[in-house]
């Protein structure tokens, strides 16, 4: 998505150089490789979260802005959701079953210890997309955890986690250079 429309808008600003320099500028076909993929929908049911459903909603959105290959949803009723959501008393934690699919405890311990709520959702959801603790670490880095401590709140993910979850989900960008959406041709 964001991508997409970065690599978009620079074939038009390469299209409007070229013209302005007396080049011509001419779109070709897309070819099947530059075919934007649709997004891996996985839902979640986050009704046994209790005092935590708002920042596991927030938690889910930032997964959603931050990468295009998976989009994540509440489920609709009645519907099973590929990952459910719970608090308790203990530590937050991930059971993933498989790829996109799992159980997340958003723990109460780590928030009367002073963790930032939608951090946890966050990084506990990026365990279910496939991405493992990296502790110690940074503040910046989402899945450091509780190693960068109760001072941290950053709940987005860095480049190269998001790179992982784009392509644990196959995301268009993985493995070749961003292509722009419409070939060049200049003579």
């Amino acid at each position: 998505m964001h991508v997409r429309r970065l690599t978009g808008g620079l074939a038009a600003a390469c299209a409007v150089s070229l013209s302005l320099m007396g080049g011509k500028a001419v779109a070709g076909p897309l070819d099947a490789a530059d075919t934007p993929l649709a997004a891996r929908v996985l839902t979640y049911d986050a009704g046994g979260s209790a005092e935590f459903r708002s920042a596991v909603d927030r938690g889910a959105a930032i997964w959603n802005e931050s990468v295009d290959a998976v989009e994540l949803r509440p489920a609709t009723a009645g519907q099973r959701a590929n990952i459910r959501v719970l608090a308790d008393n203990g530590w937050p934690r991930a059971l993933p079953t498989t790829l996109g699919n799992g159980t997340v405890y958003i723990g109460r311990q780590a928030v009367d210890q002073g963790y930032d709520t939608i951090r946890i959702s966050a990084h506990e959801l990026g365990h279910i997309l496939g991405l493992p603790d990296r502790k110690p670490g940074p503040c910046s880095s989402l899945m450091s955890g509780s190693s960068a401590g109760t001072a941290c709140t950053n709940p987005y993910p860095d480049a190269a986690e998001k790179a992982e979850v784009e392509g644990n989900f196959g995301g268009v960008l993985v493995g070749r250079a961003p292509a722009a959406d419409a070939e060049l041709i200049v003579d």
